[in-house]
């Protein structure tokens, strides 16, 4: 059996197209040997390698995101104290969501809370906010891992892990694949960043400046990564229309990237019948 890698990168809400990849996988019956991640990449992937099928990450990821009063809905079930405990102690960081609190609330109870716990061993990457290097974290406290990935600066309070401040592991390795190890047989990465949507000499507005600009970044080290080491495998599902936050169009997001499924399955099993 080939030993595959999968990496599933990072993009907020375009990451939901991940979906498709797994089902592939579980279309053409094999398993990656190792997850890597960043930020939803992780997270999605986190499902998978807990045990649940592609099907059933798809199944939780429409049911608690496709209606808004479903999504208000888990907020109520933290009671007024839980929704406070979002936001930091620091009067100052209100504005700040509490990344922990946010995966407690929203990923599925039974998710194990180590990494140990896991039936596919991951890799989940962090940036280290002040020694300005990406970390791979794979053992210990896997919702810790997962807050830290997550944490999007500005939007999400960092976190503290090992004594280190750290943020969206997206920032500085938007596609991990590079983690994975060299006893790979094969390396599947898939990219859902995205790029700004618009022509020239149209103005954005500032929020999609913002968010643009970071695509930007992000495209450029991964394309940088892939000159230096290209995956054996790389999708990039057409999520560019979508936003980091876009969670209530889940539905409309698998619909849109619904082709991604057969193409991964495809170019996938060529690969393996190539072996």
């Amino acid at each position: 059996m080939a030993k595959i890698g999968l990496a599933l990168g990072g993009g907020g809400a375009r990451g939901i197209a991940h979906i498709h990849v797994l089902e592939a996988f579980d279309d053409l019956g094999v398993k990656p040997a190792v997850i890597s991640g960043s930020s939803i990449g992780s997270i999605i992937g986190a499902g998978y390698a807990a045990g649940m099928s592609g099907a059933e990450v798809r199944e939780y990821v429409i049911q608690t995101f496709t209606k808004s009063s479903q999504v208000l809905a888990k907020f109520w079930q933290m009671r007024t104290s839980a929704i406070s405990g979002l936001f930091g102690k620091d009067k100052k960081r209100f504005a700040e969501f509490d990344p922990l609190n946010v995966m407690n609330t929203f990923l599925p109870a039974d998710l194990p809370r180590e990494f140990s716990e896991l039936e596919i061993p991951m890799k989940i990457l962090v940036a280290d906010f002040y020694e300005m290097t990406e970390t791979v974290l794979s053992e210990g406290d896997l919702f810790q891992a997962l807050a830290a990935t997550a944490a999007i600066p500005v939007m999400f309070r960092p976190q503290i892990v090992d004594q280190r401040v750290v943020v969206d592991g997206g920032i500085l390795n938007p596609v991990p694949f590079d983690v994975l190890g060299d006893d790979m047989d094969l390396i599947v990465a898939v990219d859902v960043v995205g790029r700004p949507v618009g022509e020239n000499p149209q103005l954005p507005k500032r929020k999609e400046l913002g968010y643009g600009t970071l695509q930007l970044l992000m495209q450029r080290i991964t394309s940088l990564k892939i000159e230096q080491n290209k995956p054996d495998l790389l999708i990039r599902p057409d999520v560019h229309e979508y936003r980091v936050l876009d969670f209530l169009k889940t539905e409309e997001i698998l619909w849109n990237t619904f082709e991604t499924r057969q193409d991964t399955r495809q170019r996938l099993e060529k690969l393996l019948s190539d072996l």
